[in-house]
């Protein structure tokens, strides 16, 4: 079967919800990641078989198919480059890499960018259930759904805490993790290492264009007692605001291409995708499945949880890859190197390239072989890439 690589992977620093990329439509924030792209490839336009856009809330400014939309606001591509939209939530954009490397590894196309774009600001979480469900255009649940889970609310926050109780996690041990989540995105970004993967943005400000460069969700200051003293989400739970994902503005991108296409365009791989994986199960807890998804993909991989040099796993909430951990007994000390979403912030759509580059970036850097990345995603759904640097 022909192999499928990835040669670019960028992604825009995150705004805070109401931040500094507030003002920028998702339509231009997404086509920033896509121009980038397209320049650090050196790739024509008309070499590009197909766009893959991830994108959650597709309403507002996200609809009408933002990816194909996004396309048409680049600079580098335009008319002649089609494109797809795609919702599998929160693993949207990882999904896309996965479809790009589908198509790639079946010989129909050659060169995909997989990509993905989430305004939270500007098209609140949600809201495209809430604003029909307001006006009674209906709800996305179902009688056969309802009849199947008769008054479940289907809460990622109740799965999240479902976990750290099914898991034993205290207050504390959630805290703390978010604590590491701050103080690795601080280290990472006083050190240089976000450099290779992010793409700078202009954004209008009090004193005039700077361009948006360091990710706004970081607390360079973090302290534990500050992350404690939080208030919890529900006065029985554990989980805080800052032990989940924090909302934000985003977009990111990957080129995955074919071997020919390789020496067709004289491009120079950063990875060789090499095994993909979507599981499904309990879409009540919704929030676990990676855990089984990882166990599945190792499998399939032929390899051992020890064989992976580095894992990027969603910070949703911290009890996600605090259970993971746990489930696989991996090496804490391997996993989200450079912080989380929890520092970093979570733009939805955008996470699952988001992600991937900074774990082919981060693989590099150090001189390792193979990354792991997964996420858990609403409807009890996770996905799982690995990939070998090199």
């Amino acid at each position: 079967m022909p192999e499928a690589y990835i040669v670019e992977a960028v992604r825009t620093a995150g705004g805070k919800r109401g931040g500094r990329l507030a003002g920028v439509h998702p339509v231009d924030l997404a086509a920033q990641s896509l121009d980038a792209i397209m320049e650090r490839s050196g790739l024509d336009a008309k070499a590009v078989d197909d766009v893959v856009m991830g994108c959650v809330s597709q309403g507002g400014e996200q609809a009408m198919q933002v990816g194909r939309n996004a396309v048409l606001a680049s600079k580098h591509l335009g008319e002649g480059v089609p494109a797809v939209t795609i919702d599998r939530q929160c693993g949207s954009s990882q999904q896309a890499i996965q479809f790009a490397a589908q198509a790639v590894m079946s010989g129909t196309q050659d060169v995909v960018i997989a990509s993905g774009v989430e305004s939270m600001s500007r098209v609140p979480m949600g809201s495209t259930a809430m604003f029909h469900m307001k006006e009674g255009l209906g709800n996305y649940k179902s009688p056969g759904l309802e009849e199947k889970y008769p008054g479940i609310q289907w809460s990622q926050f109740m799965g999240a805490e479902m976990i750290a109780q099914k898991h034993g996690f205290s207050k504390d041990d959630l805290d703390r993790f978010a604590l590491h989540s701050h103080e690795k995105a601080a280290r990472a970004t006083k050190d240089g290492a976000f450099r290779d993967e992010l793409v700078p943005v202009p954004i209008e400000t009090a004193e005039g264009e700077e361009m948006h460069t360091v990710d706004e969700g970081i607390r360079f200051d973090a302290s534990l007692d500050g992350i404690a003293s939080v208030k919890k989400l529900s006065e029985e739970g554990k989980i805080t605001a800052a032990t989940s994902s924090q909302i934000c503005d985003g977009s990111s991108a990957v080129l995955v291409v074919s071997e020919q296409a390789l020496k067709d365009h004289g491009l120079t791989p950063l990875a060789r995708i090499h095994n993909l994986t979507v599981t499904a199960g309990d879409p009540v807890i919704m929030l676990e499945e990676p855990l089984f998804a990882t166990d599945r993909a190792l499998k399939r991989a032929g390899l051992n949880i020890g064989d992976i040099d580095l894992y990027e796993v969603n910070e949703a909430f911290a009890p996600v890859p605090l259970a993971w951990l746990k489930h696989t007994d991996a090496d804490p000390d391997r996993l989200n190197v450079n912080g989380g979403a929890i520092a970093l912030g979570h733009p939805l759509g955008a996470s699952g390239t988001k992600l991937m580059a900074t774990l082919v970036h981060a693989l590099k850097a150090r001189g390792k072989k193979y990354g792991l990345q997964t996420m858990c995603e609403g409807g009890g759904v996770a996905n799982v890439t690995i990939v070998e640097a090199l």
